[in-house]
């Protein structure tokens, strides 16, 4: 279909010169955002519905956290259009299945953007996935807050200044969990990696805490995304027999590697360590095969003001849900969805560089986050930075859903991922184009 028969959101601007109302307030680059005027919500007096995005994957090996992380954004939304919406305007939710598939991403954000006029996108596991929607949301200047991917490279190299990276990554998890498993477990690893850009820059930020701190990795093994038989790395670790095995493993892969090393009591044999651990992947595996030490950015359970409530909140909104209370992916997609419209609110408009101002160096009390350290947006990297948590199963559970036991709580300044900044080089204000809703 040819640009005149299906116009694009660019297409109709250039014929109509709206593009010119880009360089107003804040002077930079030509308008290619959502138009500003819509005649129909004119005519009727009423304001047009905020419309965002939410790129959250449905099916593939995401799909269980792609589900909770909507929720997460749906719960945000809910309360702020049972308030009146936001500058007076309701929010409109759009969800497409991003597949965990970066191509699919990619058609998903161009077609939101400049098809359903989506003023913001939000959502993320696959770091793949995140790069490709931000280069499409960098090309429009439309603000992604990438909700649940946790590569290096996010807040690193693939940063863009419209994006915003909101959970742990694997070198902060790698800083706070790899040397206290050296002092308890071992100095021979070997790493067990996922074959893509999340499992290779996680496994590279913990083998360099290793070798800073004397450890030696013996093996590393690449496993294919969505693997379900995992008998040849296992029996390669048999005969590797590492003191430790460090696993940088997501989604259904996970699942299906807990319950084979569980079959083969292959626990008992090493100290494993998972740099993450997504709610979404244990949540009903059963005991056994919580095993190990791993990382995450929040619990249920946190002896925390705020935490019960939350918790009821999801509960009341969600009644009958498989699972039963929140975790770490939906705590991270709510708490950027509602930081994102708050920062609307206080910048008085939907110009995109006026909230991607309020965004960067933000900072939010640990009280209203629902976690132990106050937590800042770095002006630098986009990256939030956060509590981390070390966490192993629970033997004593209070409840049947109390499965993680909270080890140690981190202040994220002692776990800052240094390499990021030096990596992320952020485009000017000027070569971001600008829009307002």
């Amino acid at each position: 279909m040819s640009e005149l028969e299906h116009p694009n959101r660019r297409a109709l601007l250039r014929q109509s010169g709206l593009a010119l109302l880009g360089a107003g307030l804040y002077g930079v680059a030509p308008f290619y955002g959502p138009w500003k005027h819509n005649h129909a919500w004119a005519q009727a007096g009423q304001k047009k519905p905020l419309v965002i995005g939410l790129t959250m994957d449905a099916s593939g090996q995401y799909a269980a956290s792609g589900g909770e992380e909507r929720l997460g954004a749906m719960m945000a939304i809910k309360e702020f259009n049972d308030k009146g919406g936001v500058l007076g305007r309701r929010i409109e939710a759009l969800h497409m299945d991003t597949e965990t598939t970066p191509a699919t991403g990619s058609r998903v954000a161009e077609r939101m953007i400049t098809r359903n006029e989506a003023a913001f996108l939000i959502g993320a596991v696959h770091s793949g996935v995140a790069n490709a929607i931000s280069q499409v949301a960098q090309k429009y200047g439309t603000v992604f807050l990438n909700t649940n991917s946790s590569s290096p490279t996010e807040a690193g190299k693939d940063c863009h200044r419209v994006k915003f990276v909101w959970d742990g990554n694997g070198s902060n998890f790698s800083q706070a969990i790899v040397k206290n498993a050296m002092k308890t477990s071992g100095k021979n690893w070997v790493l067990l990696t996922n074959d893509y850009v999340w499992g290779h820059n996680t496994s590279k930020a913990t083998r360099a805490v290793i070798e800073a701190n004397g450890g030696k990795v013996i093996d590393e093994l690449l496993v294919p995304q969505n693997t379900r038989d995992f008998s040849p790395y296992l029996l390669k670790l048999q005969q590797l027999k590492p003191q430790v095995v460090a696993t940088a493993v997501g989604g259904d892969d996970i699942k299906a590697l807990r319950q084979q090393v569980v079959q083969l009591k292959m626990h008992q044999a090493a100290a494993w360590i998972n740099n993450q651990q997504d709610w979404p992947d244990v949540y009903g595996l059963g005991p056994e095969a919580i095993f190990g030490v791993f990382g995450t950015t929040w619990y249920y359970r946190l002896n925390l003001p705020g935490v019960k409530e939350f918790v009821a909140a999801y509960q009341k909104q969600y009644p009958g849900m498989a699972i039963r209370v929140p975790g770490n992916v939906y705590h991270n997609a709510y708490m950027a969805t509602r930081e994102l419209l708050r920062c609307v609110e206080e910048a008085g408009t939907t110009n995109n560089l006026a909230v991607i101002k309020k965004l960067e160096g933000r900072k939010m009390a640990a009280a209203d986050r629902l976690q132990h350290f106050d937590a800042w947006i770095d002006p630098a990297t986009h990256q939030c930075q956060q509590t981390i948590y070390m966490a192993s199963y629970n033997d004593a559970p209070a409840e049947k859903d109390d499965i993680f036991k909270i080890l140690a709580q981190v202040d994220p300044k002692e776990v800052q991922d240094k390499d990021a900044a030096a990596a992320c080089k952020l485009e000017s204000y000027e070569a971001t184009p600008s829009y307002e809703v």
